[in-house]
């Protein structure tokens, strides 16, 4: 019989981590929207950069894309298992379900945009006005 591994042993949270890089490049390999949102994280870290947003505007922004990643991964799962269960079959739970998971990723994603327009309106508008003027 095989010696059970510590869970909290140094290898073990290797692993555990290993896990969650190889779960998160499957999402970015396997899923469009995931390439939306990879682009849309770097250009707000860009612009937050760029505009030199203070630190409760970086703390906004990087809360916002963590949500929209989250809510991204869980969306994927469901959409994985819920294709696991019903196969090629057409269920309407499930397409409500996935539907239900997806507007998550919508209201996430709207949230953000809110946040990146009161964090780098102002700042935009100044360095616009500058450069016109």
């Amino acid at each position: 019989m095989k010696k059970k591994e510590n869970p909290f042993s140094i290898a073990s949270r290797v692993k555990s981590f290993s896990h969650a890089f190889t779960g998160f490049k499957d999402m970015l390999l396997s899923e469009h929207n995931a390439w939306v949102h990879a682009l849309a994280t770097l250009l707000a870290l860009d612009f937050a950069w760029w505009l030199e947003v203070g630190r409760a505007g970086w703390a906004l922004i990087i809360i916002a894309i963590v949500l929209v990643w989250t809510a991204e991964a869980f969306n994927t799962v469901l959409e994985i298992m819920a294709d696991l269960v019903v196969g090629e079959r057409y269920s309407r739970i499930v397409r409500r379900a996935k539907d239900i998971a997806a507007a998550a990723v919508l209201i996430a994603s709207v949230g953000a945009v809110g946040i990146g327009i009161t964090i780098f309106g102002p700042p935009l508008y100044e360095r616009l006005a500058r450069f016109f003027t």
